[in-house]
């Protein structure tokens, strides 16, 4: 079967899925995607989109954000359509069923979602099991982050089993201290608790490099929601605890472009187009911050492929999309990927 026969079934159904509650949609789309996946095609990239970063090599700079694939399940079906990278998770030491349903809700006039997901996944055991009988080729990230009752005073040990666990199958691994729907969590984005985990860590990753031969990246994910002399302080942190990188940003507590939706007043992230103009501006002032050869991962409200320029023009070096592919599918990343031809 062609690849553009296969894109055209898998384009068919998105409207059926609009149909379905979000969260349902969502299962049905990746389960149907790796029906499709035998019949997909592989394709090739020019040498010219390809993006070296972190000591990695990406084939082109747009990858999925952690949240569409949270327990590996779907990595070879999703790495089929084409992405650089795929983030994986959040994942967490124990298995979670995270926040009651309904979590996640559509703004469709808008391009956005709200999401209060709460880190729900089947924990980190089951996640290394899928990704170690995985056959993506591209770059793979893992996300990571605490359980939700594990206090923020002990939150670096959750951290640390986490990535003992998945640094033999990790090419990066994300440090989750921004998502809005786990309690507190972003309390961890100060200083105190930055030292803290990214202390344990960068201990942790010295015994696994000996055992691994190999070093694997540390980033951070940022919050949107920040003011410049956040963002600031954040950025000084950054070069202090001398991270790997930074991946800004996660979802926003505010309601800017969508105040009026009656979905407004659910409590959760805002994702989708009215996030972009936030994440351009905290991306525009941490590269500032920063420094040219920092690594930065860009990702919020990129829909189109007007905003992958905007964001890459703003500082990212790579790109993730996460809302714009659950509303338009495979046809944004072609769209992306045609528009970065040179």
């Amino acid at each position: 079967m062609r690849r553009n026969a296969v894109s055209a079934i898998a384009r068919a159904s998105l409207p059926v899925l609009r149909r379905l509650d979000p969260e349902l949609a969502h299962g049905v789309g990746l389960s149907a995607l790796r029906w499709l996946r035998p019949f997909w095609p592989a394709q090739n990239f020019p040498a010219a989109l390809a993006v070296r970063c972190m000591g990695l090599e990406f084939a082109h700079p747009i990858g999925l954000a952690a949240g569409f694939d949270k327990n590996g399940d779907y990595l070879d079906a999703l790495g089929a359509l084409g992405f650089s990278h795929i983030e994986l998770g959040t994942v967490t030491p124990r298995p979670q069923t995270g926040n009651p349903k309904p979590r996640m809700f559509r703004i469709s006039e808008a391009g956005a979602l709200i999401n209060r997901m709460g880190f729900n996944n089947k924990g980190v055991d089951h996640l290394v099991a899928q990704v170690s009988r995985s056959r993506f080729a591209g770059i793979r990230g893992v996300s990571i982050g605490k359980n939700f009752d594990t206090p923020l005073e002990n939150a670096q040990d959750d951290y640390v089993i986490c990535l003992r666990k998945v640094y033999a199958f990790a090419d990066y691994v994300a440090v989750n201290v921004s998502s809005p729907n786990t309690v507190r969590l972003r309390e961890l984005q100060g200083r105190d608790g930055l030292e803290r985990i990214i202390g344990a860590l960068f201990e942790e990753r010295g015994v696994l490099q000996e055992r691994h031969g190999r070093k694997v990246p540390l980033l951070v994910k940022v919050a949107p929601d920040l003011d410049p002399e956040q963002i600031r302080a954040l950025a000084q942190d950054l070069r202090a605890l001398a991270v790997d990188g930074v991946i800004a940003t996660n979802t926003s507590i505010g309601r800017r472009g969508v105040a009026d939706s009656p979905s407004a007043a659910e409590k959760g992230g805002l994702s989708g187009a009215p996030l972009h103009p936030l994440s351009l501006s905290v991306i525009s002032q941490l590269r500032a911050e920063l420094g040219a050869n920092f690594p930065l991962i860009g990702v919020g409200g990129i829909v189109s492929a007007d905003h992958a320029r905007a964001t890459l023009s703003a500082g990212a070096n790579l790109l993730q999309i996460y809302t714009g592919f659950a509303y338009r599918g495979s046809a944004l990343l072609e769209e992306i990927v045609n528009a970065l031809l040179p």
